[in-house]
């Protein structure tokens, strides 16, 4: 399952440490994870999501994945800041438009800030209250994602 992970998030331009920190707040890892809303395996596709994605079985690891990477890439080059993305990837795109920003929901707010927590291994509270998120490449193409620079 790694490996697919890796290969998903770097077709997509993503970190896989990003799509890691996804899959186990969405998941926990649990390729038949079902929420109480309908969504569905490791990334929690919706079912109208995976029609759109071509995703024909969600229960599929690789096809979940597959599109699971593919919406989490829409939702950055749509908003253009990882926070923001991340919001439209829980609450769906229209939240966020909708509030012009992270949507005041809790479960949206803790979502956010637990991926952020698991990718930078501390507190993203920080990052939530006030600073933005830019995301830039390294010399080797690598995704990295700072605060440096932006004020707050």
């Amino acid at each position: 399952m790694e490996r697919l992970i890796e290969d998903f998030a770097l077709q997509h331009e993503l970190d896989p440490r990003l799509v890691q920190a996804v899959v186990q707040i969405e998941s926990g890892y649990n390729p038949q994870a079902l929420s109480n809303k309908g969504a569905m395996g490791l990334m929690q596709l919706m079912p109208g999501t995976a029609r759109d994605l071509a995703v024909e079985n969600p229960w599929d690891v690789e096809q979940n994945l597959r599109g699971g990477t593919s919406y989490l890439r829409q939702m950055l080059d749509r908003f253009g800041e990882l926070e923001l993305a991340l919001a439209a990837y829980n609450a769906g795109p229209e939240a966020v438009v909708r509030h012009a920003g992270i949507p005041p929901f809790a479960e949206t707010r803790d979502y956010v800030r637990k991926v952020f927590t698991l990718l930078h291994g501390g507190d993203a509270g920080e990052v939530l209250e006030g600073r933005r998120v830019r995301i830039t490449r390294d010399a080797n193409n690598q995704i990295r994602l700072t605060t440096a620079g932006l004020g707050g």
